[in-house]
């Protein structure tokens, strides 16, 4: 039975009164936060040095120089290249014939200037082996099976490889921002042993990292990722440290004993919501830091900055590893590239359009994938055994 929508009719009015309750007091707190944010750009560096000695339960963004600055794109090179991976899977089903997973590795190149050109691709990778299901550290004899989470993390790590293929295709000299779809930070690895952290991270993104980091010998390579509509809100918990009376603050100690609560003044507020009301159009932010306990204890040089962009009203966010961020020459095509693929794409970068496409697996996609498996295991007359929960959802009862 499907989703009974004339039943959840009469709680959506429950929905609306809460949200309409909500607004004069989400409408105030955003006046507080633009008016801390804009205050504090005075006091900059004894707010610097208090986040750097407090000790906070929540994500505060570190500064580099400033909260309220706003700064415009500088022109488009004559010549230049966006390229952009973006993947989907199909996971590991235990209620399938076989054991495996696949990745599938969308690819774009778009070449702009003189000599325009784009190339679209996909690439498609079966893995079976047992040595390819999981992470093994052999001389422990432990093993992390590739599934679920742990998937979706190997398969943004071989986005960023075939990222790296692509950038060294291109010809030196050539000016190239290098573009993924969400975060730069491996969350999910939080959890996991320290071997499956080593395999994936070390030896996997970070050395992808590395790797275009040194094609800027002889050409500009930006690395540089694009959430659309972000949830973060890093820098408005900066202002919370700002305008708390403690210094420094420890969340632990000293929330359990306020009773004045300075900080909910900006309470509820997304960064987005406050750079909406800082930023022009096409204006980026300023830089700030991200302090991700995974990034602190794990990314080393290539520690992850980022700034928000108004594109059209939008305000999105955009991660780039530290030596973009001191570069201001790669820094500054970051923005440029990606405001003008937001403007081709009708507000998202067309980049990573074109890419997710390329990528995409369908749920139509999924079953053929698993029709294909199992024909051929009948064909070889390779006995295969399926659960009794995914008989009965291909049987008709009725």
């Amino acid at each position: 039975m499907s989703l009974d929508l004339t039943k959840v009719a009469s709680q959506v009015g429950g929905l609306l009164t809460r949200l309409k309750e909500g607004l004069s007091e989400r409408n105030e707190h955003l006046r507080n936060a633009l008016s801390t944010a804009h205050s504090q750009a005075e006091n900059l560096e004894n707010l610097k040095k208090k986040i750097a000695a407090s000790r906070t339960t929540w994500l505060v963004a570190d500064l580099t120089d400033g909260l309220d600055l706003h700064f415009e794109p500088l022109p488009l090179p004559v010549d230049y290249s966006v390229i952009a991976t973006d993947g989907s899977h199909i996971d590991v089903d235990r209620h399938r014939a076989a054991r495996c997973f696949l990745i599938n590795i969308g690819s774009v190149v778009l070449h702009y200037g003189t000599s325009p050109d784009a190339i679209l691709d996909s690439h498609p990778e079966l893995f079976v082996s047992e040595d390819e299901l999981v992470i093994s550290q052999p001389e422990t004899n432990r093993e992390q099976p590739i599934e679920g989470t742990l998937l979706g993390i190997k398969r943004s790590v071989d986005e960023c490889r075939r990222l790296v293929d692509l950038a060294a295709e291109q010809p030196a000299g050539n000016s190239t921002v290098a573009l993924v779809d969400g975060t730069l930070i491996l969350w999910g690895l939080e959890g996991y042993p320290e071997f499956v952290g080593e395999k994936l991270l070390d030896e996997g993104f970070l050395d992808c990292l590395n790797q275009l980091r040194k094609l800027n010998d002889d050409r500009q390579v930006a690395l540089a990722s694009y959430i659309s509509l972000p949830r973060g809100t890093d820098v408005v918990n900066t202002l919370k440290v700002a305008l708390c009376p403690n210094n420094p603050l420890d969340t632990d100690k000293h929330c359990k004993e306020c009773t004045t609560r300075d900080c909910n003044s900006v309470s509820g507020i997304r960064d987005r919501e406050l750079f909406a009301g800082i930023l022009g159009d096409g204006e980026r932010s300023a830089l700030f830091i991200t302090q991700s306990s995974v990034v602190a204890k794990q990314y080393g040089e290539h520690r992850i900055y980022f700034y928000y962009i108004n594109v059209d009203g939008e305000i999105a966010r955009v991660e780039i590893p530290e030596w973009v961020a001191r570069n201001e020459e790669l820094l500054a095509l970051t923005h440029s590239l990606i405001l003008d693929q937001c403007r081709r794409g009708q507000g998202y970068p067309v980049a990573l359009s074109e890419a997710h496409e390329q990528a995409v697996v369908t749920s139509a996609d999924r079953e053929n994938f698993w029709q294909l498996v199992e024909n051929a295991l009948a064909d070889e007359k390779i006995q295969t055994y399926t659960s009794a929960k995914a008989r009965s959802k291909n049987t008709r009862w009725v």
